[in-house]
C-alpha cells in the first residue's frame, strides 16, 4: 500500500481512522430519492444506456417520479435517446434538470454543452467532480427511484459515485461474450469493494428473433451470463433481444415509445 496522502476522495482503501460515511454528500437543498440505483458496466458497447432508459421509462409509467443522472459524462447518450433538444438552465444557486416528454427529471453533460458532438477532454478529477455537481447543484426534487447511469470500467467516476452519493443497488449489465464474464466480475468486485449490494445482471444483446419462426437465436454464441450469475449467487434479472425497433426508437430519440417486458424483473429488483 502507498504512503497516505489523507486524501480520502482518491482512496478506496479502508482504514481505522477514516469513517465510511464521511464523504457522502448531500444533495441539493429539497432533493429526496426513496432508491437510487446504479447501471454498471465493466466496459463499454454493452447497453449501459440502454437498460437505464428503460428501466426509467417503465418506473414512470408505473407511476413512479423518476430521474436519470447521466454519469457517462465522456460519452452522454442519454439525452439522445429521448429526444431532449433543450439546455438545463439554472441560477447561482443551482441547475434545474429537463424533463423528457413523460416527465422524467434528467441531468446529463450535453444538456449544458452548446454544441452536443463538442469532445469532453477532460481528466479524470474533473470529470468526477462534474458527477458529483450533478448530485449536489442539480434542484431534484421529491424523487422515487434515481437511475444513474455509469460510465464502463471501475475508474475514477465510479469511485466517486460510490462513495459520494447513497446508492442503493447497482444492476449490472452484459452481454453474451465469453470475455465479457470476466469483465463483469470486475464490476462486481468493485461493488463488493465498496459495499454496495449488487441487484442482479441484466444481458443485452442476448438473442435475435427469428421474423418467421419465432424461434431464439444466440447471435453472439451461447450465453456465458448465467455461469458469472451462478457463482456469485446473483439473479439474472433481464435478457434484452436484438430490436432493430428498439434500437430504430434509440436513434430517434423515441425511446418513452417502447414496448416490451424484458426488464420487469430488474424493475420489481430495483423499486423492492
Amino acid at each position: 500500500m502507498s504512503e497516505c496522502n489523507h486524501d480520502c476522495s482518491s482512496c478506496s482503501q479502508s482504514c481505522a481512522d477514516r469513517d465510511p460515511k464521511s464523504l457522502l454528500a448531500p444533495p441539493h437543498a429539497g432533493a429526496a430519492f426513496d432508491k437510487v440505483i446504479a447501471v454498471v458496466s465493466g466496459k463499454g458497447g454493452v447497453g449501459k444506456s440502454l437498460v437505464t432508459g428503460l428501466l426509467s421509462v417503465s418506473a414512470q409509467r408505473a407511476g413512479y417520479q423518476t430521474a436519470i443522472l447521466d454519469a457517462d459524462v465522456t460519452g452522454p447518450s442519454v439525452p439522445r435517446m429521448f429526444g431532449l433538444r433543450e439546455k438545463a438552465m439554472g441560477n447561482e444557486n443551482e441547475i434545474f434538470p429537463v424533463l423528457t416528454k413523460t416527465g422524467i427529471k434528467t441531468m446529463s453533460l450535453n444538456l449544458l454543452l452548446e454544441d452536443e458532438t463538442a469532445p469532453v477532454v477532460w481528466r479524470g478529477p474533473v470529470i468526477a467532480g462534474t458527477v458529483k455537481q450533478f448530485w449536489t447543484d442539480v434542484a431534484w426534487g421529491k424523487n422515487d427511484v434515481m437511475f444513474i447511469d455509469m460510465p464502463p470500467g471501475t475508474g475514477d467516476v465510479p469511485l466517486t459515485v460510490f462513495q459520494s452519493i447513497p446508492v442503493d443497488g447497482i444492476i449490472v449489465v452484459t452481454s453474451p461474450q465469453e470475455l465479457v464474464g470476466m469483465i463483469v466480475e470486475k464490476a462486481v468486485n468493485m461493488a463488493g469493494l465498496m459495499n454496495i449490494p449488487v441487484l442482479g445482471l441484466v444481458e443485452n444483446m442476448s438473442y435475435a428473433v427469428c421474423p418467421d419462426c419465432g424461434k431464439h437465436i444466440p447471435v453472439f454464441g451461447e450465453s456465458h451470463v448465467g455461469e458469472v450469475a451462478a457463482k456469485y449467487s446473483l439473479p439474472l434479472l433481464g435478457r434484452i433481444p436484438i430490436n432493430p425497433k428498439l434500437a430504430a426508437a434509440c436513434d430517434a430519440g423515441l425511446i418513452e415509445l417502447f414496448e416490451g417486458d424484458w426488464l420487469d424483473g430488474a424493475l420489481k429488483a430495483a423499486l423492492s
